[in-house]
C-alpha cells in the first residue's frame, strides 16, 4: 500500500508560512501584498475556483481586488482594464481566470500583463525564464506538485521521470522543472508509441492529461511515486487521471483526487504573488 500525499495538508501549511511572510511584508514595507483577479463570464467552474482563491488570499493577508466582467464583454474592455491594472502600483499580480469566454483572444489579453505581475506563470518571458534555468514566476500546477514530492523528502536527482501530456501549463513547464532537479525527463502524449512500456520505467510518473483513470495498474513500476493532475468530472464525482484504486497497491507514493494537486495549484498561486511583490520591491 503507498503513502499518500496529502496535497490538502502540504497547502495548508504553504499557507500558514506564507502568512507569517506577508505579515512581515507588510510591516517591512507599509502596505499590503494586492492580487487582482479578472472574471469574464459566468462560467460556473471559474466563479467556484475564483472564490476559493479569493478567500485563500484574505486568509494569508493578501488584499484581493475582484472584477467580474460580463460575458459579452469586447476584447477592447478586457483588454483596457488589464492595462490600468497592469500600470497600478499597488497591484502586485494580476490574475485571467481560464477560459475566456470564445469572443476573446486568450493570448492577446494575457500578454498585456507584465512580466512581473504575471501570478499564473504563463507568460512566454516567464515561460523562457524558466527554460533557461533563471529566476521566473513558474505555472502553479507543475510549481505545486515539485513541492508536494519535496514535502515527502523525495530523492529526484537521476531518477527517472515521465510526464503525460505536454500543455504549456502544465506538462511542459512540469518536465523543466523535473529536469532542473536532475531527473532523466520523458514526455508522453496522444502520438506516443509503446506508452505502457514508457511509463512502466517512471520511478516518477506525472499524469496531466484530462482523461478520467487513464493510468491503470499495468503502466506503473512498482514503488513509483506517482502524481495525479487531473480533475476529471464523471458520473461517479471527481476522479483523477491515474485509476487511484488500482493503482494505490503498486506505487510507493500517490497523490490522490481530490485532496491531492488541486490545493496545491492556489497555494502556489499565493506564494508566486508573493514573490512577485518582493521581486518589486528589490
Amino acid at each position: 500500500m503507498s503513502k499518500i500525499i496529502d496535497g490538502k495538508l502540504i497547502a495548508q501549511n504553504v499557507k500558514d508560512n506564507l502568512k507569517v511572510k506577508v505579515a512581515e511584508f507588510e510591516k517591512e514595507y507599509g502596505r499590503k501584498i494586492t492580487l487582482a483577479v479578472v472574471l469574464v463570464g459566468e462560467n460556473p467552474a471559474s466563479q467556484v475556483y475564483v472564490k476559493n482563491k479569493i478567500r485563500a488570499t484574505e486568509y494569508v493577508g493578501m488584499k484581493s481586488l475582484s472584477f467580474n466582467l460580463p460575458e459579452n464583454s469586447t476584447e477592447n474592455e478586457v483588454s483596457e482594464l488589464i492595462k490600468s491594472l497592469s500600470s497600478d502600483n499597488s497591484v502586485d499580480g494580476i490574475l485571467v481566470q481560464l477560459p475566456l469566454p470564445k469572443h476573446l483572444d486568450e493570448n492577446k489579453i494575457l500578454a498585456l500583463i507584465p512580466a512581473e505581475k504575471d501570478v499564473d506563470g504563463f507568460l512566454a518571458e516567464n515561460v523562457g525564464n524558466l527554460m533557461l534555468g533563471l529566476p521566473t514566476t513558474v505555472a502553479c500546477t507543475p510549481f505545486g506538485v515539485l513541492q508536494m514530492l519535496k514535502s515527502e523528502n523525495i530523492d529526484l536527482v537521476g531518477k527517472n521521470a515521465v510526464v503525460i501530456g505536454r500543455s504549456n501549463i502544465v506538462g511542459k513547464p512540469m518536465a523543466m522543472l523535473l529536469l532542473k532537479e536532475n531527473c532523466t525527463v520523458t514526455i508522453c502524449h496522444s502520438k506516443t508509441q509503446n506508452l505502457k512500456e514508457i511509463c512502466k520505467t517512471a520511478d516518477v510518473l506525472v499524469a496531466a492529461i484530462g482523461r478520467p483513470k487513464f493510468v491503470t495498474a499495468d503502466m506503473v513500476k512498482e514503488g513509483a511515486v506517482v502524481i495525479d493532475v487531473g480533475i476529471n468530472r464523471t458520473e461517479n464525482g471527481l476522479v483523477g487521471d491515474v485509476d487511484f484504486d488500482a493503482v494505490k497497491d503498486i506505487a510507493g507514493y500517490i497523490s490522490p483526487v481530490p485532496g491531492g494537486v488541486g490545493p496545491m495549484t492556489i497555494a502556489m498561486l499565493l506564494e508566486n504573488t508573493y514573490i512577485c511583490a518582493k521581486r518589486r520591491e528589490n
